[in-house]
């Protein structure tokens, strides 16, 4: 049985906005347009190569950036007076710093309902936690940051120069059960090491796919020490491949899989 495998997108076009900006090290109060615009536009890209769902807020944000990005080249006419000129980026700008604050507020409301679910009341055995300051320095990484890393693999994979009609034969499956050797009993992998063997295009993006899948399915996660680090997949359960055709039956077929428990 086959089937197209589709990711929502659990980030936003300020997210991805945002992270632009953070990586570039720019001034949020002076956006390069150009050079944003552009880098926005290629993980637009990337993630129509990857059939993830794309909302029309990421298309409306490509279209007001194309609009700023024009009215900063076209020229300004004289102003009869001192009248000053509006900056063009000023709006987003302003919509950019509210929606980081917002989000702010969030990750810290965030962290400290996780800190107080470590506390437990009178009489309740505390679970026993196994936790390494190693651990501890780990954050779960945006979906940005797994497309950048995506990037990379894909401009390291080598350059065709012959082209050859070969009909390659590679599934979801198939790469599930490829990066579950790789890991095989090891507490995490490096993302890099794990694409590393792979030769050719369309290899790397249905295990970058499946590896996606993976993450939304809570056999995986990506983790990384500092901002723009290395990713590591970490396993958060038993990699078996019985385990994960048997959630992806559950979503394909749900009805059948109620059907079959109501009849007993």
């Amino acid at each position: 049985m086959s089937y197209n495998i589709k990711l929502p997108v659990f980030e936003g076009p300020f997210d991805l906005l945002l992270y632009l900006i953070k990586k570039n090290e720019v001034d949020i109060y002076d956006i390069p347009i150009a050079k944003i615009t552009h880098q926005y536009l290629e993980y637009i890209e990337l993630m129509k190569m990857l059939d993830l769902d794309i909302a029309g807020e990421f298309i409306e944000m490509v279209a007001t950036l194309m609009l700023i990005k024009v009215r900063v080249l076209l020229p300004r006419s004289p102003l009869d007076g001192e009248e000053e000129i509006e900056d063009p980026r000023a709006a987003l700008v302003a919509q950019l710093i509210e929606y980081r604050q917002f989000k702010d507020v969030s990750g810290t409301l965030g962290e400290m309902e996780n800190h107080r679910r470590k506390y437990f009341p009178r009489g309740i055995p505390e679970p026993e936690v196994k936790e390494t300051e190693e651990e501890d320095l780990l954050a779960d990484v945006s979906l940005f940051d797994l497309l950048a890393a995506f990037k990379t693999a894909l401009d390291n994979i080598p350059k065709v120069t012959v082209h050859r009609v070969n009909v390659i034969k590679i599934t979801i499956e198939d790469q599930v059960k490829f990066i579950f050797a790789q890991l095989g009993d090891r507490p995490y992998m490096l993302f890099r090491e794990i694409v590393r063997p792979l030769e050719n295009k369309i290899q790397l993006i249905v295990t970058f796919i499946a590896m996606l899948d993976l993450i939304r399915l809570h056999f995986l996660s990506a983790r990384q020490s500092d901002v723009f680090g290395e990713i590591r997949l970490v396993p958060l359960q038993q990699l078996s491949i019985e385990s994960y055709m048997e959630l992806r039956d559950q979503e394909l077929m749900p009805d059948s899989v109620n059907g079959e428990n109501g009849s007993e």
